[in-house]
């Protein structure tokens, strides 16, 4: 990876909520959901609070939303429901949430995936945006796309000592007018 931390910063936890959206998943099979926690944990971030909610865009809405407005949460990660089906309306719901999207990490996402899964790649609607100072991340549903979205890109950004620049940093600047 071309980034590096620098031992000379510590390292800042964040608080992370993490969204399953899925029909058919429960905690106990919730593998996707399961695996975002374990990386932040392990990174030494907070999990700020953690659910599954069905595919539907005003559910998943309600809840990103209440994240957005709660000061404590600083980033949302979403797994599922950025596919091109019927049911899949992730984005639909995330989008009109957004002040500003950063175009790059979808970018990003789906070029480190078609190493893996080639032009099926396209049909992944990966994103990210920033909403009332907190990040939002959506992922898709498979727990290879959550492992490589935040071992390739998401945690390295969130962590303060990641150089030459990352998300956290301008975390406190976020909401500058």
């Amino acid at each position: 990876m071309a980034h590096n931390n620098n031992t000379d910063r510590q390292f800042i936890p964040l608080n992370i909520a993490v969204l399953t959206v899925s029909d058919s998943r429960t905690e106990e099979t919730d593998k996707s959901g399961a695996l975002l926690v374990e990386r932040l944990e392990s990174a030494g971030h907070h999990q700020a609070d953690k659910r599954i909610e069905p595919d539907d865009k005003f559910r998943i809405r309600a809840t990103v939303s209440a994240w957005i407005a709660d000061p404590a949460v600083e980033v949302i990660i979403t797994t599922g429901g950025t596919g091109v089906t019927g049911r899949d309306g992730t984005p639909e719901a995330i989008l009109p949430l957004l002040e500003k999207v950063i175009d790059g990490f979808g970018e990003m996402f789906r070029a480190l995936s078609y190493e893996d899964i080639g032009g099926s790649t396209m049909q992944s609607r990966a994103l990210c945006g920033v909403a009332n100072g907190t990040y939002v991340f959506c992922l898709p549903g498979s727990t290879g796309a959550c492992r490589d979205g935040w071992d390739k890109l998401i945690g390295a950004q969130l962590d303060y000592r990641t150089r030459p620049c990352n998300f956290a940093e301008m975390l406190p600047r976020l909401m500058e007018t």
